[in-house]
């Protein structure tokens, strides 16, 4: 073959998605097992009528809705196909070959990949002990050729939630020409009154970014739909980077209707905040190490035995999402798929 294929692409780590196992129970991909919120779902039929159009590429309705229901103005959102997408859109627009990005490991998978398409460096800085992220860590890794810090809270795999006083301290001293990115997509799961808000602190520091997303706790992980909040500056850019009509006609429809859930949306979470703190205490009685989660997952510090464990869930028809040599993270789904779960748990200590 003579095509001409970058040849570092070669050495690019491949996003790897939870598993589906027919007649299993899937706790590997932080879905909320009870689907879209009920009243979204005839929002989404109807919108299927009307897919032979393109959508709205600037998506007036959802962007107006979120600007009203969040009290900024509309320059200051951005919409994307899934907050992954944006955190994609942030480092094309920031980052030339060279310029380096900066965010702790374990997190969210995606940001190395992210940063080696867009030619960027990458920075991970580790947890703590605790599996927390280690901002003061974050704050010596950032030097001249930082453009990018990626602040995940809750943070993914792990669940552990940053305070809004230790964020505020960390926003303090970061350079205002480094863009700070909140990746907030587990928000609405959050219980600690202590956590920050992410969008609150949009309005204090014009290079802080907080991207949430309706794939988690909306129920339209199918769907693709995700939104950033920040500096219109920022936002401007984020949009040059878009890729036309990536928000499709249903998702837009669908994450409209579902921001006039509010009662619905307060009632699932409440519901499964309270299974994730029946589960992890049901962990800890077995014996495991289990952080405390402010997100719809918990997680478990496994290290090696991190596969084994994987392995034996699956025996036991429950799918979970095992990090090699790290830990394993598991969804919080349905009481009876809990309680799958933590029958296979037991078995294994």
């Amino acid at each position: 073959m003579s095509v001409r294929i970058r040849s570092d692409l070669e050495k690019l780590p491949a996003y790897v998605a939870g598993r589906t196992v027919p007649g299993s129970v899937k706790l590997a991909s932080n879905e909320v097992s009870a689907g879209p919120l009920p009243s979204v779902v005839e929002a989404i039929t109807r919108a299927a009528h009307d897919v032979h159009r393109y959508p709205d590429m600037a998506a007036t309705e959802l962007v107006a809705t979120l600007a009203e229901r969040l009290e900024v103005t509309t320059d200051r959102i951005a919409v994307g196909c899934g907050s992954v997408a944006l955190c994609q859109q942030i480092v094309q627009a920031t980052c030339e070959p060279g310029d380096e990005v900066v965010f702790p490991w374990r997190s969210f998978e995606a940001y190395p990949i992210l940063t080696r398409v867009a030619g960027a460096e990458e920075v991970r800085v580790p947890l703590t002990p605790e599996q927390e992220l280690d901002l003061e860590a974050m704050l010596r890794a950032i030097t001249p050729a930082t453009r990018v810090v990626f602040v995940c809270t809750p943070n993914n795999p792990t669940g552990t939630s940053l305070r809004r006083e230790d964020l505020e301290a960390f926003l303090r001293r970061v350079p205002s020409e480094v863009v700070v990115v909140l990746d907030e997509a587990y928000r609405e799961f959050v219980t600690d009154p202590e956590a920050p808000d992410g969008v609150e602190l949009t309005r204090q520091r014009d290079n802080v970014v907080s991207l949430r997303t309706f794939s988690k706790a909306y129920g339209l992980a199918g769907l693709r739909v995700g939104y950033a909040v920040g500096a219109p500056e920022i936002i401007t850019a984020l949009r040059k980077v878009y890729i036309p009509f990536s928000v499709n006609a249903v998702a837009q429809r669908a994450a409209v209707a579902s921001l006039s859930a509010t009662t619905e949306l307060e009632r699932r979470c409440a519901e499964i905040a309270t299974e994730r703190t029946r589960v992890r205490e049901a962990l800890l009685e077995l014996g495991y190490e289990v952080p405390p989660s402010e997100a719809n997952f918990v997680w478990l510090p496994l290290g090696e035995g991190s596969a084994a464990f994987d392995e034996h869930c699956a025996e036991h028809r429950v799918v979970v999402r095992a990090f090699a040599g790290d830990g394993v993270r598991i969804t919080i789904g349905s009481p009876e798929e809990n309680d799958a779960l933590l029958k296979a748990a037991a078995s294994f200590r």
